[in-house]
């Protein structure tokens, strides 16, 4: 993913920042990134344990949102695009 400009990074960091603030419990931000093992396993948890995985995994969205949109765009890019950090 080396070829992303800029603006296509920040807006990368922006949609997985926000889903994970929002939809965070549903992976929604890792199926973003492109992590799909991990965001199958957290909307099957938050699904299939009755709401209490759900509230878990709201949690962990919500600091990951918060970490994404935090970064700057070049340490965006080096740890979530090109080193491909699954969790937190």
């Amino acid at each position: 993913m080396s070829s992303l400009s800029e603006n296509e990074i920040s807006n990368k960091k922006l949609a997985a920042g926000l889903t994970g603030i929002f939809l965070g419990a549903f992976g929604m931000h890792k199926f973003i990134l492109g992590y799909t093992k991990p965001a199958v396993i957290m909307l099957t948890v938050s699904l299939l344990t009755c709401g209490v995985g759900y509230f878990i995994f709201q949690v962990i969205g919500i600091v990951e949102g918060i970490i994404h949109l935090t970064k700057s765009n070049a340490e965006f890019k080096a740890e979530y695009l090109d080193g491909q950090k699954d969790w937190f």
